[in-house]
């Protein structure tokens, strides 16, 4: 059970990607080496799930885990999310679990998340549109949010351009378009219920983002992705301000660690009253978290 009142952050945004690196590889390797380039991480492999567990546990950090099925657009072998979720509750003190549906899936998507969250005890579910190849308002997604709306869980989207297949001989084929936050407008006007998080940054369209959040009270915007030494000046504005109950911590790990992230961002100009909001609890109001129990 996580236990708030022994947290100094909550992070919203981490990778268990193909599990961690336990994966056969189909071409995902190369993907993930060129991220680490990108990034300057300094492991030669992806941590496991349990090894993320063990970092952010002595760092007393709970953080938001998931996988991406991308695995109709790359290529790259599915991770189910049964067994993200077999593995977060084997750390359920610490990790809190998101799964993942490729859009494309449909109505047999839509009765997956049902599941996953009534039996599996999934508490969110993340986007890559740039991995996943589709728009966040191409209406063959309304299904799947349709069922996530109903379960009263957020939707996490990747927006802008943070290093996936940067410096690849084509990008790996990605296209950064899909991941404009713009799209997301959509999105928060037909399904006003769910709780959208934009992830990221959103470079090159930051403005974009902070319109849709501040027109929108049910879009979220996280940090991860970028170290905190290069937010632009008006995403710290806002987060200070009009936003400043809707910003959350996300480190984007393994690429970038929280340690790091925190460092950085404890030398930015933020008011000292937004800082713990930002960094734990706008995180446990949006994920229903009170203190001792998830």
């Amino acid at each position: 059970m996580i236990d708030l009142t022994r947290l100094r952050a909550i992070d919203m945004h981490t990778h268990a990607e193909e599990p961690c690196g336990c994966h056969a590889d189909d071409g995902y390797d190369d993907l993930q080496r060129a991220m680490a380039r990108y990034f300057r991480a300094p492991w030669d492999h992806p941590p496991t799930i349990d090894e993320t567990a063990a970092h952010y546990r002595a760092r007393q950090i709970a953080a938001v885990i998931f996988p991406i099925d991308a695995e109709r657009e790359t290529g790259y072998r599915r991770y189910r999310n049964e067994e993200m979720a077999e593995a977060a509750a084997r750390n359920a003190d610490i990790l809190i679990p998101f799964g993942s549906i490729d859009p494309a899936r449909g109505k047999a998507g839509a009765r997956e998340a049902r599941r996953l969250v009534a039996e599996h005890g999934i508490c969110g579910f993340k986007f890559h549109p740039t991995m996943q190849g589709f728009y966040p308002n191409d209406r063959m997604a309304w299904p799947l949010y349709e069922a996530i709306a109903e379960a009263g869980v957020p939707a996490l989207f990747h927006t802008g351009q943070t290093g996936v297949g940067a410096g690849m001989r084509d990008g790996n084929g990605m296209r950064l378009k899909y991941s404009n936050p713009l799209y997301l407008d959509d999105v928060a006007a037909d399904f006003p219920d769910l709780q959208i998080i934009a992830a990221h940054p959103s470079f090159p369209w930051q403005e974009e983002a902070l319109a849709v959040a501040v027109h929108k009270p049910n879009v979220w915007i996280d940090l991860s992705g970028w170290r905190p030494k290069y937010f632009p000046p008006i995403l710290i504005q806002y987060a200070n301000t009009l936003l400043q109950d809707r910003v959350l911590f996300g480190s984007d790990w393994p690429m970038i660690a929280p340690e790091g992230w925190l460092d950085e961002f404890a030398e930015l100009p933020v008011r000292e009253a937004v800082r713990p909001k930002i960094l734990r609890d706008n995180a446990a109001r949006l994920l229903g978290l009170q203190s001792g129990s998830k």
